[in-house]
């Protein structure tokens, strides 16, 4: 069982973020509506509409987009949403794809962090783009091959996160 402290969990929880924020230790990545994030968000959150990752997700355009938000390879990432999760374990699922060692989802909601009275801003922060490498993490990645074969295994869970669009 994994603990939220186990380095192999990927979340983190908010205290700790925030002590990586007063250091500039981290990039933050908030996948809101560009609305919803001009509206405010945590102090030097940068965005990324999960729509913008979901119109192309092959592999270059995940690593351009990596690159545009100022992630190398070494960057301690930090992804938020405002759904629990739902949108963006995307985003961490699509950087562990490509091979990114360090990212991490916050354990709270930006309403939640909100609400905790945390920092908060509606600046948005200057950007240095990086460059990040590729490595593909092929075993993270369930291919309707891989779901055919273990879809009767009972110790295999699949769950769909895709939106609903009714």
């Amino acid at each position: 069982m994994c603990s939220m402290t186990d380095p192999n969990m990927p979340i983190i929880d908010s205290k700790t973020l925030r002590q990586k924020i007063e250091d500039d230790l981290i990039r933050i990545v908030d996948v809101r509506r560009d609305q919803e994030y001009q509206q405010g968000h945590i102090t030097n959150a940068v965005n990324l509409p999960l729509a913008k990752l979901l119109a192309d997700d092959s592999v270059e355009s995940i690593q351009k987009i990596a690159q545009d938000l100022g992630i190398s390879d070494e960057t301690s990432v930090v992804i938020y949403d405002d759904t629990f999760g739902a949108l963006s374990s995307r985003v961490v699922w699509a950087l562990q794809y490509i091979g990114h060692k360090d990212v991490k989802l916050l354990d709270v909601t930006y309403s939640q962090w909100k609400d905790l009275g945390y920092e908060i801003s509606t600046e948005v922060p200057e950007i240095e783009p990086a460059s990040h490498s590729v490595s593909i993490n092929p075993e993270i990645m369930a291919t309707a091959e891989y779901l055919e074969k273990v879809k009767e295994n009972k110790n295999v869970v699949i769950i769909d996160n895709r939106e609903r669009l009714n």
